[in-house]
């Protein structure tokens, strides 16, 4: 990070759900949050996909609900526009309070990425999973998957690709052994430092520490996706998303 010359010295967003949406019954073909977060995701501009703000259980504390599309491959989400550069701006903190009522038939990544279009869908653009084989598409994302398609169905695994070391593309070894469960919200914490190296947390553990886990020079997207597997819309409430990173004083 560069000299500070300013009071401003890092960037926070912080967007807690305290009643803005983007309605399920609406066209618009994206949104942004209070905070700032774009909303995006292919499908997002049909009838059966948005935010809502949530009245009843689990409602405390403010919680938005993403619902997808009924088509395979639809996803719903947050993004920053591609704003973030590890070596300037780390450390980097991206942090989610979420849960879903089942875990089946869906793909949910948090994290970064520098593929964050307005149409984006997981499979197509970014990543999937299938099996034990994990596809890595875009060049450059770290940050945590769950994906009803592999092995481990409902466990978080720790992804990455851009950096010094090789993403690896074999879900086995990067399963951080973290069970999600319906109906239950789990706390994640993705740290990285200027040189590259990755942190993954599960409500307040370390769970994985990965050197050279994502490019020092690419500029990044945080990001939060929820992508359906089937022909039903799929959902997830979130309480909160936190980034943070320190400010470019060069540019």
């Amino acid at each position: 990070m560069a000299e500070v010359q300013g009071e401003l010295k890092q960037i926070v967003m912080l967007e807690d759900f305290l009643g803005w949406e983007l309605p399920v019954a609406g066209t618009d073909t994206t949104g942004h949050t209070p905070a700032g977060f774009r909303v995006i995701g292919d499908g997002v501009a049909e009838t059966d996909s948005g935010i809502v703000a949530l009245e009843a259980d689990p409602n405390l504390n403010g919680v938005g609900r993403l619902t997808t599309t009924n088509e395979d491959k639809h996803a719903i989400g947050l993004a920053t526009p591609l704003m973030i550069n590890v070596a300037k701006m780390g450390p980097i903190v991206v942090e989610a309070r979420f849960q879903c009522s089942d875990l089946d038939t869906k793909e949910i990544f948090v994290g970064l990425s520098d593929v964050n279009g307005d149409d984006l869908s997981l499979e197509d653009d970014m990543i999937h999973g299938a099996t034990t084989t994990i596809t890595l598409t875009a060049s450059d994302l770290c940050g945590f998957l769950m994906s009803s398609d592999l092995t481990d169905s409902t466990d978080l695994h720790a992804v990455f690709n851009g950096g010094s070391t090789t993403g690896e593309t074999t879900s086995t070894d990067i399963d951080l052994d973290t069970v999600l469960t319906a109906a239950e919200y789990r706390i994640v914490r993705l740290e990285v430092d200027p040189d590259g190296t990755a942190r993954w947390y599960v409500d307040g553990v370390l769970k994985k520490t990965q050197a050279g886990a994502v490019s020092t020079s690419t500029d990044l997207a945080a990001m939060m996706i929820l992508e359906s597997k089937t022909t039903e819309c799929q959902t997830m409430d979130v309480d909160y998303l936190y980034v943070r990173c320190g400010r470019d004083w060069t540019v």
